[in-house]
């Protein structure tokens, strides 16, 4: 549940961001990695704060930081090469409706990545 409502928040800011930002003229690539940017901040401070926490406490740290960069580049790449492929072929409005889809798609896959490999 902690997860799903870290994300929600993170999946708010990252798409407003994205729809402020391409509205304003920047173009997808920079502004869809400029608003994973936001979000991937939110969560991470979220998850390691309130979903992944053990006794010990928090799960923050460079070691998991690192781990978290590593997985948030390689979402990243996968998430704009959709949202381009999309914004090509239907429209820049209808990348800022589908950019909540793609991001919910590949958090199915980051919980598992978080889960396993960075909040262990």
């Amino acid at each position: 549940m902690a997860y799903g409502l870290a994300g929600g928040l993170a999946l708010l800011l990252d798409w407003a961001t994205f729809v402020a930002l391409t509205w304003w003229g920047l173009p997808i690539l920079p502004a869809n990695v400029l608003a994973r940017l936001a979000g991937a901040m939110l969560a991470y401070v979220l998850n390691g704060v309130f979903t992944f926490r053990d006794a010990q406490g928090s799960k923050l740290g460079w070691r998991r930081f690192a781990r978290y960069v590593a997985t948030w580049c390689v979402m990243t790449l996968v998430s704009t090469l959709a949202i381009q492929a999309i914004e090509h072929v239907s429209g820049l409005q209808w990348a800022w409706f589908a950019k909540p889809a793609v991001e919910a798609a590949l958090a199915a896959v980051t919980f598992v990545v978080y889960r396993v490999w960075i909040y262990k």
